[in-house]
């Protein structure tokens, strides 16, 4: 694939030969980024790629399969983030669990446009090839991390890592939506968004006898 410059200041894009499928998913998470997961057409994206309108038929039957390719995406790197971050639960795993908290914050911040294709689009996960199986990908990290920090108790103690692993992500992605991305709704912290989640998440597992408490 190979993209020219700027056209006359325009910013569109310049396609000239390659991987014409690669080429209007980067278009797709550009016009995403700048206008939303419902704010771009399929047209849009091919000219952003400088194709013709019919070009994009050659791969994606309309825009909610060119968006779903984003999400799916995203979703495979948000579990490559979150596995790298949690390490297997290295070298403790509460330490760990924190770890992969502030991953999901981090690729709220550092990936939004495949951010809001995953969790702000119109999609319907098991209406996409991949999809759904991508979604629970990453949210096994989460439900492995929250097993093995629940381990940490005895056996008759442990709470359901099930819902462990649902509230740990519940918080992550509250703070990560109203204090992390970048959109005009985003309410302002007199700390940093990382530490909040700490916090929450510390005073959530000791409220569970873990991480110290009783």
């Amino acid at each position: 694939m190979s993209w020219s410059g700027s056209d006359g200041g325009s910013g569109r894009r310049g396609y000239h030969h390659g991987n014409l499928r690669e080429a209007l998913i980067e278009a797709a998470l550009e016009l995403i980024g700048a206008k939303g997961p419902a704010g771009f057409t399929i047209a849009e994206a091919a000219r952003l790629a400088g194709v013709s309108p019919a070009a994009p038929y050659r791969h994606f039957r309309d825009a909610d399969a060119l968006l779903g390719e984003v999400a799916l995406r995203g979703y495979e790197r948000f579990a490559e983030r979150l596995a790298k971050a949690w390490h297997g639960g290295r070298p403790e795993p509460v330490r760990a669990f924190e770890d992969l908290g502030r991953a999901y914050l981090a690729f709220a911040r550092e990936e939004p446009a495949y951010y809001a294709a995953m969790f702000d689009s119109r999609l319907a996960l098991d209406a996409h090839p991949g999809l759904q199986a991508a979604s629970e990908q990453a949210f096994g990290v989460l439900r492995e991390a929250a097993d093995q920090v629940a381990a940490t108790l005895p056996k008759g103690r442990r709470p359901p890592s099930l819902m462990m692993a649902l509230h740990i992500w519940a918080m992550a992605h509250g703070i990560a939506s109203l204090f992390v991305r970048d959109v005009p709704s985003r309410r302002k912290l007199p700390m940093a968004a990382e530490d909040l989640l700490e916090a929450g998440v510390l005073i959530y597992l000791q409220s569970l006898g873990l991480a110290g408490g009783e």
